[in-house]
């Protein structure tokens, strides 16, 4: 799989509303449903977690996404990747990194929506994650 295909997947769900613990394209997704979807459009094995609180807290984001087979943590950031984000208090978001922007299923926009990665936005990411065995071209 290619960065190119993992940012594209990201976009073609553009526009679909968010719902929290939404798991379907263009009927509603979450931030982790995009994850997951973008995993599953690339071939990515997942573990999927259900219940989760709209804000997780103590962790449970991290966690869940340190137990995926198809994911790994990484240092660097380069395009495709899955950036776990804070808001307020712990980790609580994920987005797709294109390269210059972020795709990510936004609450506050009400949907998958894609928008420049400003310094604002660069400051709440906590840890970078990549697809296993993604190539950049």
């Amino acid at each position: 799989m290619t960065a190119d295909a993992i940012i594209s997947a990201a976009r073609s769900a553009v526009g679909t509303p968010f719902k929290h613990q939404g798991r379907t394209t263009r009927i509603a997704l979450d931030c982790a449903g995009l994850a997951l979807y973008v995993a599953a459009e690339n071939g990515v094995d997942t573990i999927d977690h259900e219940g989760y609180p709209r804000e997780p807290f103590g962790g449970l984001l991290e966690a869940a996404i340190d137990e995926q087979p198809g994911i790994e943590r990484v240092f660097d950031m380069r395009p495709g990747d899955i950036l776990l984000m804070r808001f307020s208090v712990g980790p609580q978001h994920l987005a797709i990194f294109t390269g210059t922007t972020l795709i990510h299923a936004y609450a506050v926009a009400a949907t998958v929506c894609e928008h420049d990665f400003t310094p604002k936005w660069a400051a709440r990411v906590v840890a970078i994650y990549r697809f296993v065995g993604v190539t950049h071209v």
